[in-house]
């Protein structure tokens, strides 16, 4: 393969983990060859991904990129792919990098297979989970170059602790590339460990019964040091914001230990969790869904069996 160029999404000077995910899989579709890493401006971010299987690191500098423009970064994208000569765009199976890299898609008119697993060959041959999850495919991209997404928590990002080359440039941009583009954003409330970086997760379903319900749902959490998540019904109840919410249309987690209380296991939400390293549920009924997932279970009231592992966590500790 010529190369495989990786868009490196960044927050605040460092990359996203997700996009390091990205870079592992455009690494193992490259098979030895050269792994070009697109930065859009964070320039901060670039010197770390040489040890992160990039060969060469690409940093786009332009005012119009200040603000989030999905257009502009697809043409950025695009046009360096074009110069690179690359057989392969590759980019993190986030909202964000997904809708960047269908319009890269769309610009070079090309398809796109978005929530990959596991990519190789020429053509590409790519496996990317469909049905929220619930199944895996396996594609060949008949096209001139290869466009997708990794799929969060699917493909471990690698350290390799090699540097790399890094080089900035100023793309090409119009008023059109601009015309769309985040002007402001609002933040949410603050509620302790975000939920897609926390190793523990304690979230609760319909089950709870109601906003109050969480109670012992969120008492647990505290001992644990955990976040607190919900399922789609939950929000759709209003008793919780939906940036809580773990599932296909809520946020992707891979905690060590994820405690799901009162949750049926419908498939969006285990879209969400299934990268869980361990699945303890807690539920009424034995027949529910996410029991097949689980490596273990309590049938049972969660308004009882999280208060009595409340209360033997603190005789344990004494407290």
């Amino acid at each position: 393969m010529a190369g495989v160029l990786v868009y490196v999404s960044t927050t605040d000077g460092a990359a996203d983990e997700v996009a390091l995910q990205a870079l592992a899989l455009g690494a193992q579709l490259a098979a030895g060859g050269a792994v070009n890493a697109v930065v859009i401006g964070d320039a901060a971010a670039a010197a770390a991904l040489g040890a992160r299987g990039a060969t060469a690191v690409h940093v786009a500098e332009h005012p119009g990129l200040a603000a989030m423009a999905p257009d502009a970064r697809a043409r950025v994208i695009a046009d360096l792919a074009d110069s690179l000569g690359v057989d392969a765009i590759v980019g993190p199976g986030t909202d964000a990098g997904n809708t960047i890299l269908a319009r890269v898609a769309a610009r070079s008119g090309q398809p796109f297979a978005a929530n990959c697993t596991a990519a190789s060959g020429s053509p590409v041959t790519v496996t990317r989970l469909r049905w929220g999850g619930s199944l895996s495919e396996e594609a060949i991209l008949r096209a001139d170059r290869a466009i997708l997404t990794s799929a969060p928590h699917a493909v471990a990002a690698i350290e390799t602790g090699d540097s790399a080359a890094v080089l900035s440039f100023t793309p090409t941009l119009d008023d059109v590339d601009l015309a769309v583009r985040v002007v402001d954003r609002v933040a949410p409330a603050a509620t302790g460990i975000a939920l897609g970086e926390a190793r523990i997760v304690v979230s609760g379903g319909r089950g709870v019964g109601s906003e109050a319900g969480f109670t012992p749902v969120e008492e647990l959490a505290g001992l644990l040091g955990a976040a607190v998540g919900c399922s789609r019904a939950v929000t759709i109840a209003g008793w919780r914001s939906h940036t809580a919410q773990v599932g296909q249309t809520g946020t992707r987690i891979a905690p060590d230990l994820y405690i799901a209380a009162g949750i049926s296991g419908a498939t969006q939400h285990m879209a969400g969790c299934k990268a869980s390293k361990k699945i303890l549920a807690i539920n009424k009924d034995p027949e529910a869904p996410i029991m097949g997932d689980a490596d273990y279970a309590v049938i049972g009231d969660l308004h009882q069996v999280l208060p009595a592992i409340s209360a033997e966590i603190r005789r344990v500790r004494g407290s």
